[in-house]
């Protein structure tokens, strides 16, 4: 599509947009609540604005959740939070099929607004939707479609909305939010907690819990709309789309917990052979430093290389380091080093420190790990007094 079409149709995109508000005097304005989907974007739900024109039947959604696959360096600046989302305009009938063809429940909750609050909502997205204002930097907890929506409604319903927030409502943390949706996707729910450091293990409020659109539903649920006249509810009737049969998210065998497990009884059972032949088996240890070197690499990259601000103070650090590369480096060497003795004892207190941190709630670490924890413990500890040891006995043997 060369530069030249594209103004056209985005110029006749937004005559059409906006003579189908100007026209009209009658409009229906709704949230549109979509479930999760399989993928990483869309496994947290979605929500949509939706405004009917009930005079000439025109149907259009407005999204907050859209970006551009193909945006140059897509991956890279996915990765450091320097991707653009986008407000974007499309029918009902093509927003809607996207649901249908991935079987995702859409529920519709219609709002009791007066004709002056209807036109400001409307007047607010057709400004938003303009080029020059539809591009928005994307932030998962505090700036999403959800919260886009939110606070569209805040800043054109000012004090008239009231959210009746639940008194005794269950206090949970980001983290905990979280996982009520990767749980049943453990190696997602893996990944999430490897990437985002403590600041998500910190208690959401209510307004915070907002960032997913079950809890948006759920609070234009309870709100109210008060001094335009006698108080209201601001929904004023609910209704589901699309409805499927629930689906099977039944766990499978290939999952991090067993893996995890598998991966530290093979550690003990190799520590134990080595401890009655003096061998070391060092082949294991530089495969598993390895790994955790290139996963402590990408813990500082996370945190210090991008503009995610949940990926700060990330303490996954503590046992997975990037100089765990430099000790397979000191492993691999055919004679002992003393610095290595020395390392091992640095990355045995670190992993300790790992655990002190988790069981204090500084920070939650995904319960497969205590496993692997368990085997840094035991290998650094096992390479520590054995190291130079069974070296020597290895050279002596092959001389």
């Amino acid at each position: 599509m060369n530069s030249t079409f594209k103004k056209l149709f985005l110029t006749y995109t937004f005559i059409y947009t906006f003579s189908f508000f100007a026209q009209a005097e009658t409009y229906q304005v709704s949230l549109l609540t979509c479930d999760p989907g399989d993928e990483i974007y869309s496994v947290f739900g979605h929500s949509a604005i939706r405004i009917i024109n009930q005079e000439t039947g025109q149907d259009l959604v407005f999204n907050y959740g859209t970006f551009d696959f193909n945006a140059p360096y897509f991956v890279v600046k996915f990765t450091q939070r320097t991707l653009d989302y986008m407000l974007s305009v499309t029918t009902f009938d093509r927003f809607i099929y996207e649901y249908q063809y991935f079987q995702r429940n859409v529920r519709e909750q219609v709002l009791d607004l007066n004709p002056d609050q209807t036109q400001e909502i409307i007047k607010f997205l057709q400004i938003n939707a303009l080029p020059e204002n539809k591009l928005y930097r994307y932030d998962f907890f505090y700036d999403n479609c959800a919260t886009r929506v939110r606070d569209l409604f805040e800043t054109v319903l000012g004090n008239q909305l009231q959210w009746n927030d639940q008194p005794n409502a269950e206090e949970k943390s980001f983290r905990e939010l979280i996982d009520e949706y990767v749980y049943p996707l453990p190696w997602y729910d893996l990944g999430i907690d490897l990437a985002l450091g403590s600041v998500i293990d910190a208690q959401a409020s209510e307004r915070h819990k907002q960032f997913l659109p079950d809890y948006m539903e759920a609070a234009f649920q309870r709100a109210i709309i008060e001094g335009d006249g006698p108080s209201r509810p601001l929904v004023l009737s609910q209704r589901t789309i699309l409805e499927f049969p629930e689906r099977n998210t039944g766990g499978s065998l290939f999952n991090p917990y067993l893996i995890m497990w598998l991966i530290a009884i093979v550690f003990m059972v190799i520590t134990y052979f080595g401890y009655k032949r003096k061998r070391l088996y060092v082949g294991f240890d530089v495969a598993l430093f390895t790994v955790l070197g290139l996963v402590g690499l990408l813990v500082v990259v996370l945190w210090f290389l991008t503009f995610h601000s949940q990926t700060k103070w990330n303490w996954n650090l503590l046992w997975a380091f990037p100089l765990h590369l430099g000790l397979v480096y000191g492993l691999l060497k055919k004679e002992a080093s003393v610095w290595v003795r020395k390392y091992l004892m640095f990355a045995l207190i670190m992993a300790d420190a790992a655990v002190i941190f988790w069981i204090l709630g500084w920070q939650s670490f995904h319960p497969s790990l205590i496993p692997i924890l368990l085997v840094i413990i035991l290998r650094t500890n096992f390479l520590y007094y054995n190291f130079e040891k069974f070296k020597k006995h290895k050279l002596n043997m092959e001389k």
